[in-house]
């Protein structure tokens, strides 16, 4: 399984749109998390031209569409593994804790989030935290995305745009 992950689009207040780097390499994968704060749905009906399978949660600066389609937290079960979504809130430096707290009882083996802007894929107490950073906010250390494959073990991936 092949996943693409995105997060902080902003779309329309940072982008129109989102880079054709990630459509075309999004071309190719099984599935796409975009974990919060696309802010409108316009940016999902982009996503899924390149592949019809996108999961998303909604973040704090999503619209009303964004947060009636999209719950604030998801749990998917892929490959014998379990993978948390949210999008986070807060400070970004309590952020690790704040993920921590809210899947305390979900034992995941991964956690994809957002709202730093702020590209990680870490280790911490054997969950995989993991922020492909944002593809369109010009403050961010650099735009980027995320691959994630599961084949007998999770390889994870961070692309700078």
């Amino acid at each position: 399984m092949k996943i693409g992950v995105i997060s902080d689009t902003h779309i329309p207040e940072k982008s129109d749109y989102l880079p054709s780097t990630i459509l075309d390499a999004f071309r190719s994968v099984d599935m796409i998390v975009h974990a919060g704060d696309m802010v409108g749905l316009g940016v999902i009906a982009e996503l899924e031209k390149v592949c019809p399978k996108v999961i998303g949660v909604s973040g704090n600066m999503d619209d009303a569409a964004v947060r009636e389609k999209y719950p604030v937290k998801q749990i998917l079960n892929i490959g014998g593994l379990k993978i948390g979504i949210m999008h986070g809130w807060g400070a970004p430096s309590s952020l690790i804790d704040i993920l921590k707290n809210a899947f305390k009882e979900d034992n995941c083996d991964v956690i994809i989030f957002g709202h730093s802007h702020k590209p990680m894929n870490e280790s911490i107490g054997g969950t995989l935290f993991f922020n492909p950073g944002s593809a369109t906010d010009e403050a961010a250390p650099h735009n980027s995305y995320g691959i994630i494959e599961i084949n007998n073990g999770i390889n994870a991936r961070i692309i700078k745009i």
